[in-house]
């Protein structure tokens, strides 16, 4: 058993759901942090951190998967680190609320992979739905679930 707290981690780049992810780390006192390349703003809260990393490709991915544990949480719509922050142990949720875990992130790596090689052959033109008020609705309701799973994995089996 252990004490610590999960922290939600955000890959923040171009997130839309920011404010969701607050609103619901501070009803369950979980810290998060942000991580991006740039364009970060600064949070008076001490459960907020920002970190900064490089303009190299993949520097906030390669942060995340670097720093995340077992039962944390990752908020990222990037599949490859979804990928890395699955074998880890950690909880993982796109910005719409699509769950990632050990039964579905091989699919979900393949279909990504499908995806690009179609887009490089030119047979899809590659477009993503716009993000909508269902989407910011589901995501809530998954990192929701996901905070009150991770506290309970970490809290461990009650004596």
């Amino acid at each position: 058993m252990t004490d610590a707290m999960p922290t939600i981690y955000v890959d923040a780049d171009a997130c839309p759901v920011k404010p969701e992810i607050l609103k619901v780390a501070e009803r369950h006192g979980m810290p998060v942090t942000f991580v991006a390349n740039s364009g970060l703003r600064p949070s008076r809260d001490p459960m907020v951190k920002n970190v900064i990393v490089s303009g190299a490709f993949d520097a906030a991915d390669n942060w995340i998967a670097d720093n995340v544990g077992a039962d944390d949480i990752v908020v990222t719509a990037d599949v490859p680190l979804a990928v890395r922050c699955v074998e880890k142990g950690a909880h993982v949720t796109g910005p719409t609320g699509r769950l990632f875990d050990k039964a579905n992130i091989g699919m979900a790596s393949a279909m990504r992979d499908l995806g690009a090689h179609l887009r490089e052959t030119g047979e899809s033109k590659g477009y993503n739905a716009a993000f909508s008020q269902r989407d910011r609705s589901a995501f809530l309701e998954t990192l929701d679930r996901l905070c009150r799973r991770a506290k309970n994995a970490k809290a461990g089996p009650a004596a």
